[in-house]
């Protein structure tokens, strides 16, 4: 057997928490229906491809003192995407509340993500194997993958598996791709008769697959701790030595919720905000001049050291990068299969057909990179045939052009401070991370809930707990339509639905607390130093949610 740490034995004991409504199980749930929905772009292209599921209306449960009897239902289960803090709770609420609905439901998970269900590969939870994985971190239970649930052949197969165990309905723990590969699968379940349902729960650490239903994506409040607590130690680390400047991008190529998130919570001397350069059509050349104005300000007070946050996707919302990319991602389909760039001599030759392929303007904006960086952007695309910002070092393209520009000051007199500079990436370091209690009753709670959607022959949804800053005994349960969060997009050159990205609102309240206290934590060492995520303590310490939430729950209430 597998030795156990300390922290790990306390973590499996841990009760997650459950809203009130759910506390007596499914069989003594009341479904309340609200209004008809409509997707939040495209009405009519979305209405056209999801003619059976389209217009469902929102769903909340209130519990009921009479009690029902539950037929018996097999459920299968699948992790979809990258890894996010608290999965495995999902899964457990999941089990305990078909187990508790009816002993003899089965509750199946399919291995390595997606691909699981269309190949047949699957292991039947028991209680001694859910038990082992209960409040912790890692979708190492039964594995994810990135596989899509997209093509006829693939629904095919789908359907064969899960009438072979006789499974009627499908849970998909996934982010806005999975969420809509989960929707494409309820409507062609419905248009087949087939009889199988299909629920999906929000699970992203980017955070952007949220609305008005959907508070925050799960695993958004452990991951941002993680990056928080890291983010406290270099500051730590920065005020003592004083003579460094950190550079750390962090997990978000989308959105900007987590660098922003994280900024809050330890309030460092620069913020980029990948909306924000692009609102502002912020130029490569402008973020240099914005970056190098606060480095040189702080080296005339005798600070030659600081700490800047970079969003992982920053690149491609810089208007000349991020066209360049777009047309560099459309051209390295042609490319990669071109006999004169897959067997060009050279490094630099490589460059030279890639900038005679690209426009002139383009081209212009790859020549001017240096290597490093042209290099990554040539690398394996990801799954939608994107350029891989994750692998691109932007931190140290913002070094090496901050170095340029202030040696060029210092050759007019115009700056005699040091700078000496460090760069980071925290992007793995908080995707497994052992759950907040937020994220393993949020989770938890998730799961559970999508048993009740089941319970009541509903497909399409996905699993909605909301009143998240209020204690968790008064969240609200319930569901909404998949299709509601729709729009289309295009993919690989086809215009093809997807559920909509949730960006940085730059009116919005979260932002607008960076933006007023800019200035004062640019200058000042305003450091926070959050520490390790809490477990154990006073309810203000190991109960509280992210600075996000709370801001955007405030300016609701507020509203109402």
């Amino acid at each position: 057997m597998t030795k156990l740490s300390p922290l790990q034995i306390e973590r499996l004991k841990y009760q997650p928490k459950l809203p009130s409504s759910l506390q007596n199980g499914v069989n003594s749930l009341e479904l309340v229906e609200g209004s008809a929905t409509q997707s939040v772009r495209d009405q009519e292209q979305i209405k056209a491809l999801f003619e059976n599921t389209y217009g469902k209306p929102t769903v909340t449960f209130k519990s009921v003192s009479s009690s029902s009897t539950s037929e018996v239902r097999n459920v299968g289960v699948i992790l979809s995407g990258g890894q996010a803090p608290g999965g495995h709770n999902v899964i457990a609420g999941l089990y305990d509340s078909l187990k508790n609905a009816n002993p003899n439901n089965k509750l199946y998970g399919f291995l390595g993500g997606p691909s699981g269900i269309i190949e047949g590969k699957y292991v039947e939870f028991t209680d001694e194997f859910i038990d082992a994985y209960r409040n912790t971190g890692g979708f190492d239970i039964i594995g994810s993958g990135r596989t899509k649930l997209e093509t006829e052949e693939q629904f095919q197969k789908s359907l064969a598996v899960c009438k072979n165990l006789n499974i009627s309905a499908v849970v998909i723990i996934g982010g806005d791709d999975s969420n809509t590969n989960a929707a494409l699968l309820a409507e062609w379940f419905v248009k087949n008769n087939a009889g199988i349902q299909v629920i999906g729960c929000p699970k992203t650490i980017d955070g952007d697959l949220k609305n008005e239903q959907i508070e925050i994506s799960f695993g958004f409040d452990t991951a941002t701790k993680t990056y928080a607590e890291l983010i406290g130690n270099i500051q730590r680390d920065a005020n003592s030595a004083k003579k460094y400047w950190h550079f750390i991008k962090i997990m978000g190529r989308s959105a900007s919720h987590v660098a922003l998130e994280a900024a809050l919570q330890t309030q460092p001397n620069i913020t980029l905000i990948s909306e924000e350069v692009e609102a502002k059509k912020m130029s490569l050349s402008s973020i240099i001049d914005y970056m190098t104005d606060i480095i040189v300000r702080r080296s005339n007070n005798g600070k030659n050291f600081g700490i800047a946050v970079i969003p992982e996707g920053l690149i491609e919302f810089i208007p000349e990068m991020g066209s360049m990319i777009s047309n560099l991602n459309d051209i390295m389909a042609t490319l990669e299969t071109d006999s004169s760039f897959v067997n060009a001599s050279s490094v630099a030759d490589k460059f030279a057909i890639v900038e005679g392929r690209l426009d002139s303007e383009n081209a212009k904006v790859y020549s001017s990179l240096p290597a490093l960086i042209k290099t990554q952007l040539l690398a394996d695309r990801d799954p939608h045939g994107n350029v891989q910002v994750s692998k691109i070092e932007t931190e140290k393209l913002l070094i090496e052009m901050i170095t340029e520009r202030l040696a060029q000051l210092k050759s007019e007199g115009k700056f005699s401070g040091k700078f000496s500079a460090q760069s980071h990436f925290f992007g793995y370091e908080g995707r497994c991370a052992f759950p907040s209690n937020f994220d393993a009753d949020y989770c938890y709670s998730l799961g559970y809930n999508a048993f009740g959607l089941i319970n009541f022959g509903l497909t399409g949804y996905l699993s909605s707990v909301r009143n998240l800053t209020a204690p968790a005994d008064e969240w609200i349960a319930g569901g909404v339509p998949l299709t509601m969060m729709m729009n289309m997009e295009k993919r690989h050159g086809e215009m093809k639905p997807v559920i909509q990205k949730a960006l940085v609102r730059l009116d919005g309240p979260v932002f607008k607390q960076l933006q007023d206290n800019r200035e004062d934590w640019a200058m000042n060492d305003r450091y926070l130093f959050p520490g390790a995520v809490q477990y154990f303590g006073p309810s203000s310490v190991c109960d509280i949610t992210t600075v996000t939430l709370q801001l955007e729950r405030s300016k609701q209430l507020a509203s109402v």
